[in-house]
Order: C-alpha cells, then sequence, then structure tokens
C-alpha cells in the first residue's frame, strides 16, 4: 500500500514563520515537521509515500530527499496550481495502483493505521475518513455516523443549536481506486465539499473510524506551539522521537543554568544562569546570560542577548533579541527581526 501526503500550501495562517519555509519542513522540536508522518507511516508497513508539493518544493525536497533516511521511498508531485485537496490527490494517480493512504500536510498524530486499515477493508469501503473527538466543535465541520460506522452526513461550520456530535474530519482517509473517478482532471477540487459528499449521495460504503489517538492542527501558530509543549511534555510521544535535552549534549553552557522539558541542539551556545523550560531551541544560537525561555520555539542562528525573557513566543531564523528585552506570549517573530537593548513585544 503506498501513502500521499498533500503538502502544497502555502501555509497562510503560520505566517510570518512561512514565508521562506514550506509549511511541511517548519521545525517541531527540532524536526522537519513531515518527519512525523513518514516516521508514523513507516512503522504501519508503508513503504512508498507520495509527496504533493505546490509552495515552495524544491525547499521539501531538498530537506526530505529520497526518503532513505526514513527506509521509506520518497517520490514527488508537483502541482502547476492549486488543486485543492482532491485535486492534488488525481494528481498523483500515475504513481498509485490500489488502496491508499491519504495525509493532509499539516497533521501531527499517532493514529493506529494498520487498525483503520483493517477496519476499512473489513466493512469493504470504498473510503474510510478517520475522525477525532473536540471539544469545541464550533470550529470545525462535523461528521456524523451510524451505529455501523457509516457515515450519514456532514455538517460544515455548524451554529450552536446544530451540534449533533464531537467528531470532526481528522484529515486522513483511507480510499479505494475508484475515488480517483469521481475527481476532474487538473481542476481544484476538495474532498470536504465536493468527493465525499457526492460519495454519500451515490449511497456509496463511506466509513468513519473515530480515532482515541492524538491529533493537533499545526496550521496556526497557537497549535505550533501547542504541539511543542504536547510533545515536550510527554502527552504526546510521537514516532519520530526527539530526545530531551542535557547538559551533557550541549557544547558551550554557562554556570548555574538550569533546563526542564526542552529540546536543544548541541550547537547551542548558553551562558550563565540561564533558565530554559519546556522550549525548542534548534541549531547555532546563542544566549546570554540570566535570560529566561519559558515554552517557546527557537530556529536556528538566533542570538538572545543577556536578561532577556522570552515567554510562549515563535522566532524564526537569524533574529536577534537584545539585551533585557521581553517577548510575551503570543508573539512570532519572522526570518531575521532584530529587537533593540529593552525592546518590548506583546501584551503587557
Amino acid at each position: 500500500m503506498k501513502a500521499v501526503i498533500l503538502a502544497g500550501g502555502e501555509g497562510t495562517r503560520l505566517r510570518p514563520l512561512t514565508l521562506k519555509l514550506p509549511k511541511a519542513v517548519v521545525p517541531i522540536a527540532n524536526i522537519p515537521f513531515l518527519y512525523y508522518p513518514l516516521g508514523l507511516l513507516r512503522n504501519h508497513g508503508i513503504n512508498e509515500t507520495i509527496v504533493s508539493l505546490g509552495y515552495q518544493p524544491e525547499k521539501v525536497e531538498t530537506v526530505l530527499g529520497d526518503g532513505s533516511a526514513f527506509n521509506i521511498k520518497l517520490r514527488y508531485m508537483v502541482e502547476k496550481f492549486p488543486l485543492g485537496t482532491a485535486g492534488a490527490y488525481k494528481n498523483t494517480e500515475s504513481l498509485l495502483d490500489g488502496t491508499t493512504i491519504v495525509f493532509n500536510g499539516d497533521i501531527l498524530c499517532d493514529f493506529d493505521l494498520t487498525e483503520i486499515i483493517h477496519f476499512h477493508r473489513k466493512r469493504s469501503a470504498v473510503a474510510t475518513l478517520v475522525l477525532t473527538r473536540v471539544q469545541d466543535p464550533l470550529d470545525y465541520g462535523l461528521v456524523e455516523t451510524k451505529e455501523d460506522g457509516r457515515i450519514k452526513r456532514f455538517l460544515e461550520k455548524p451554529r450552536s443549536c446544530e451540534v449533533t456530535c464531537d467528531t470532526i474530519n481528522a484529515g486522513a482517509y483511507i480510499l479505494e481506486p475508484q475515488v480517483l473517478e469521481m475527481i476532474p482532471i487538473g481542476e481544484n477540487c476538495s474532498f470536504e465539499r465536493s468527493v465525499f459528499p457526492a460519495l454519500l449521495a451515490s449511497r456509496q460504503p463511506v466509513y468513519a473510524y473515530i480515532s482515541q489517538g492524538y491529533w493537533i492542527d499545526i496550521g496556526t501558530p497557537e497549535k505550533y506551539l501547542k504541539a511543542h509543549r504536547d510533545i515536550l511534555n510527554n502527552h504526546f510521544t510521537p514516532s519520530v522521537v526527539a530526545s530531551l535535552s542535557n547538559t551533557d549534549t550541549l557544547a558551550t553552557v554557562g554556570a548555574a543554568t538550569t533546563f526542564q522539558n526542552s529540546v536543544i541542539d548541541s550547537s547551542v551556545k548558553i551562558g550563565e544562569k540561564v533558565r530554559i523550560h519546556g522550549s525548542s531551541i534548534d541549531q547555532d544560537c546563542q544566549i546570554g546570560n540570566q535570560v529566561v525561555i519559558n515554552e517557546s520555539v527557537l530556529w536556528k542562528g538566533i542570538k538572545v542577548g543577556d536578561h532577556a525573557e522570552l515567554a510562549g513566543c515563535v522566532v524564526g531564523n537569524y533574529c536577534e533579541i537584545g539585551c533585557h528585552a521581553v517577548l510575551s506570549k503570543g508573539v512570532v517573530l519572522g526570518d531575521n527581526c532584530k529587537i533593540s537593548d529593552y525592546g518590548y513585544v506583546g501584551q503587557r
């Protein structure tokens, strides 16, 4: 069985982080994002994956290569223009030859794919959608199911009085080849708005598997940070495991520096009396003396001046944070930003 990962979007909700880097390879705990679904697929016996690209495709291919690092064969298809979720899947048709797993390119999960495939085959389904439960379903399209697992109907952006369930489309599917026959060639087409409703209308066997596993859409800065918190606090242990830091792995660490639940690259240089909690710090960063970094994500090559404080923020590549500067919760800096000494960014 092969898999398709739909990773062609521009990641507009994650800007400015995705202006120079596709969402598919933004770092999660210092690991390019698509490493996570590729690791999950490999662990469930999927040895060939097609990655559908559109935005800055060469950067994704450079990071992922041919897949040999994951013991998986990677192939790429690039959209000439945005084709939507179903259109992008259709664009990979020449590389497919049977039942296919399809992932949206922005979900982080630990679904039991082996069990889901068994569920799909046992019911002779044409399509199986993986669903997940959410506490606040008003922000999503809902999927109603029958007792036998068949999908009853889709409710897009329901009002509070229309909420009848808490199950949403998790962006992962098992699809049979006949689904491809319903998708026009070279046109923008959506699974959610076109293909799946059409399958229901034609009384095709469309089922839902409600997963109890971890799931998050990393497409916003808030969810991006939450994914880090979940990994660093061991609420989610992905197939690709990032080792929690300890002082022995660091290149330079000053006296009286403390770490907790953090991932820190071995090339990072850290001054004295620094406190780092629940944070991810990537390659070649330089952290000054008496700096406090709490639940934040620092990309590559960042310089942080003495006595600076960062809390609940994301800092893009090669930024410079001045001495005594403060970055508060929710701040997101794109690449190459400079914050002056004593600067304050965010809400007081």
